[in-house]
């Protein structure tokens, strides 16, 4: 198979309504487009959309998304046209911005990252390693961290920009290709479900406090930090800054516990300025504190409990990592698609599990002979350089 990279013109740089409807136009008579975003987040709590890249069969373009008047309502409608698959690497981040600038996750998609762990890539693949593998290519990393929202932007970075979806063209034939080969494209559509889910990318403010990750049986103070925590998630999403420079998580934790009731008291947390406290701002958190202290008994949250039933053996466990790692490596599968810790332990620990791990493609990767491996049917032995299951009778 041809490694060679497709020839592309050079980049057009799109700065009009007009330019856009055109190419999106031109675009949506094509079976896929590459898709790509450079965006700016260090001062903000929403991303700040400032290029997209675009790339068909014979054209790509460099969409300026900050260009004075420039509706982007045309690349919203290609991206939504269900004829064109909208091709991503590690598509995440990209997706929330186009999910706040439209309202709806791009479809139908397919991202490379995902698609790569299940061709036997690796967990978290690269797209420099990626490009090099699968076409032998190379990107240029002298752009990376340019500052996109300023204006004008370079030739140079036009040119960085819009390499990133031409290469991303050849990694993905070349991706299918190897998918179609092994039967797995439908491994790749079931991981596309979570990417499709538009609630993946609404930030919940009442679930912020989970990141937090408390470790107290203290259900009040656990209560606090739940208020807060959405509270600061609100302010930040209000004022568009990130939520640590609302407050800090270790300001916001020692305010949960201390529960100040004054502008004075609220000023001894660190990291707390007077303007802070006396201001708008920390009237509107004292307001949440007082609240949240006068919350009943049954409105706060379960504290988190002990595992229950028996603990899963620690040898155990490690027998099953081995077989994980033995198996993903016969089927050339990343682990991580496969099994997480948490299936890992429930399997040592339960007989048959609700895990992912026990359904479809990953218990015939996976599940099946670990089942067959803790009831004592087969045996870990190695051959060369290898694992192997060994049959018992």
């Amino acid at each position: 198979m041809s490694r060679s990279l497709p020839e592309f013109p050079a980049p057009t740089l799109i700065t009009e309504t007009e330019a856009l409807a055109a190419l999106c136009e031109r675009l949506r008579a094509e079976t896929y487009v590459t898709v790509d975003t450079e965006f700016m987040r260090d001062r903000t709590y929403w991303p700040e959309l400032c290029v997209v890249q675009l790339a068909g069969t014979h054209e790509v373009a460099v969409v300026d998304a900050e260009a004075p008047g420039i509706d982007l309502a045309p690349l919203g409608a290609l991206l939504a046209d269900p004829a064109v698959t909208k091709v991503f690497h590690a598509a995440r981040q990209d997706i929330e911005i186009f999910v706040l600038k439209f309202g709806a996750v791009p479809a139908p998609l397919f991202d490379t990252q995902v698609a790569a762990m299940v061709a036997g890539f690796g967990d978290q693949v690269g797209y420099d390693s990626l490009v090099s593998s699968l076409t032998g290519g190379s990107i240029d990393k002298a752009h990376r961290f340019s500052d996109w929202s300023v204006r004008p932007l370079s030739p140079a970075q036009i040119t960085y920009a819009a390499a990133d979806v031409t290469h991303l063209r050849g990694v993905y034939e070349r991706l299918r290709q190897r998918l179609e080969r092994d039967g797995r494209l439908d491994w790749v559509a079931e991981e596309m479900a979570v990417l499709a889910a538009p609630e993946t990318y609404r930030p919940d403010p009442e679930t912020a406090w989970e990141r937090l990750r408390p470790r107290t049986n203290n259900r009040r103070y656990l209560a606090q930090i739940r208020a807060i925590a959405a509270w600061r998630e609100r302010e930040a999403q209000r004022v568009n800054i990130p939520r640590q420079r609302v407050l800090r998580d270790e300001t916001l934790l020692e305010i949960a516990a201390t529960a100040p009731t004054t502008p004075e008291e609220l000023g001894r947390a660190r990291g707390i300025s007077r303007g802070f406290a006396e201001g708008r701002t920390g009237t509107s958190l004292l307001a949440v504190v007082a609240e949240t202290r006068a919350l009943p008994d049954e409105a706060l949250p379960e504290a988190p409990r002990a595992p229950t039933g028996p603990k899963p053996s620690p040898g155990l466990v490690a027998l099953l990592k081995v077989l994980l790692a033995a198996k993903c490596e016969q089927h050339h599968v990343a682990p991580r698609l496969v099994a997480s810790g948490d299936d890992i332990d429930r399997l040592a620990a339960e007989d048959e599990p609700a895990v992912p791990a026990l359904h479809g493609w990953r218990r015939d990767v996976f599940g099946e002979d670990a089942l067959r491996l803790k009831t004592g049917r087969v045996a870990l032995t190695s051959a060369g350089r290898r694992v192997k299951l060994l049959a018992v009778d």
